[in-house]
């Protein structure tokens, strides 16, 4: 795909990201979706309300009513495109910077679109003709109420718990600053944040919540004696977790819990090429299969989908990052419900005790920025020789992974930026740094 990459469309504001895109691309999911209706949300980000109004007058414009939902986390717009039977554009770019925005696309199953149905919506927004609505057949937009309330609600549907935990929460000014602390009260947990205000500026942190960016949550776990820390990214389709000592939870690690607790024999979770070992170990000791796509939602979500078709229970799907899905439930990463099954272990016993034996594992990544596509292809033609000679097991799914014995490396270009990745883990702390090192030395001198 040329627009669309592993999770949307983004770019940075005034630049690959305008208003005549997000246009163009909501006049041509309004034509292919041929429906009267479409819900809308977006992020907090400063550029929100302006992309957004280009995607209501995009829709409205090939007849399409638009309901739009505000400031909402993207499992919440799944949610209300689930409950309504309607599609959605979300104007978000996730977890990068200020300066970026980008449109993620949902269906009326409340699912981000499959590969397939993206390719038919590119092909609009480059070549086929869209709808012309008459001056009398122009969609109207209206503005919904109680779009955070009934998302808070559809979460408690899906957890059948109460918890008794002190919760840090750092929500990282992102759309779960509305719906997070409201939710994780209503569980019955105390409840303290930081970065808890809506804000488009990030002023707090960015808004990819990794390690390096959550010393705040860190200390306030330790002030507070909380029993965990929650981080969620900018549209809260991701949690990643600080345990009660202060200590960042790595996400290959509370993945590989989640899928302890929830994996049975037979069953399949699907991940990306970028999976942990310490998932690879889960998933093989319940006697489960593991299945790998490229990295990306959409991705994970098309051979989801094609799992399940084939009768096939996919209780948990997900990556490394913070963002994973409970299909069972609804084939979306939500940050609040995945927060809450995390938490559900919590409440047995310690976090720390709970990653234990998910922490022998250690990863580290790489950024390779690079100018223009000239660039960018001299790095990845350097990283297929590199792999080719290495005489390493090599998977090619997505970029190039090989398999060393004592730890694997990865590289590939970033679906979402302007950046080629190097992911390395071993269970040797060092050899993890090396492996990275030495590939990204060897493939940008």
């Amino acid at each position: 795909m040329e627009l669309f990459g592993s999770s949307g469309t983004r770019g940075t504001v005034g630049e690959a990201m305008t208003p005549s895109l997000v246009l163009r691309v909501a006049r041509a999911a309004g034509t292919v979706w041929d429906g009267e209706r479409v819900a809308l949300g977006r992020d907090t980000r400063t550029s929100g309300e302006m992309l957004a109004d280009a995607a209501a007058s995009g829709l409205a414009s090939v007849g399409v009513d638009v309901a739009r939902l505000g400031v909402l986390p993207t499992p919440g717009v799944a949610a209300h495109c689930a409950r309504e039977g309607v599609p959605a554009v979300v104007v978000t770019a996730s977890h990068n910077p200020a300066d970026y925005n980008g449109v993620k696309l949902v269906d009326d199953e409340g699912v981000e679109l499959t590969v397939d149905a993206l390719e038919r919506i590119e092909a609009h927004v480059f070549d086929r003709p869209v709808d012309e609505a008459r001056w009398d057949e122009v969609g109207s937009v209206e503005r919904l109420d109680g779009a955070h309330q009934n998302y808070v609600a559809d979460l408690h549907g899906a957890v059948d718990h109460s918890l008794d935990l002190t919760v840090a929460l750092d929500p990282g000014h992102g759309a779960g600053a509305l719906t997070s602390p409201s939710f994780l009260r209503e569980l019955g947990c105390r409840v303290v944040t930081v970065n808890g205000q809506p804000d488009g500026h990030f002023p707090g942190r960015e808004p990819e919540p990794v390690a390096e960016q959550l010393g705040d949550l860190r200390r306030l776990v330790r002030a507070t004696d909380a029993d965990v820390g929650v981080a969620h990214d900018g549209d809260a389709d991701r949690a990643v977790f600080v345990d009660e000592t202060g200590e960042s939870i790595p996400g290959e690690s509370s993945l590989a819990a989640l899928c302890a607790a929830t994996v049975e024999e037979g069953d399949a979770v699907v991940s990306a090429v970028n999976v942990s070992s310490r998932v690879v170990d889960v998933v093989e000791a319940a006697g489960a299969r593991l299945e790998l796509t490229p990295i990306g939602a959409t991705n994970i979500v098309t051979r989801v989908r094609e799992l399940q078709t084939e009768g096939v229970r996919v209780p948990v799907a997900g990556e490394g990052n913070g963002g994973v899905f409970f299909p069972e439930i609804r084939l979306a990463r939500d940050g609040a419900l995945a927060a809450a099954r995390f938490l559900s272990l919590v409440a047995e016993r310690p976090a720390s005790e709970v990653v234990a034996p998910y922490r022998d594992y250690h990863a580290v990544r790489r950024n390779l920025t690079y100018e223009g596509d000239e660039e960018r292809e001299r790095i990845l033609s350097a990283a297929r020789a590199y792999a080719e000679a290495s005489g390493a097991d090599l998977d090619t799914t997505d970029g190039y992974r090989l398999e060393l014995g004592d730890g694997w490396v990865l590289v590939r270009p970033s679906g979402t930026e302007p950046v080629v990745r190097v992911y390395a883990e071993s269970t040797d702390p060092d050899r993890a740094v090396t492996l990275a090192d030495d590939t990204a030395r060897a493939i940008r001198p």
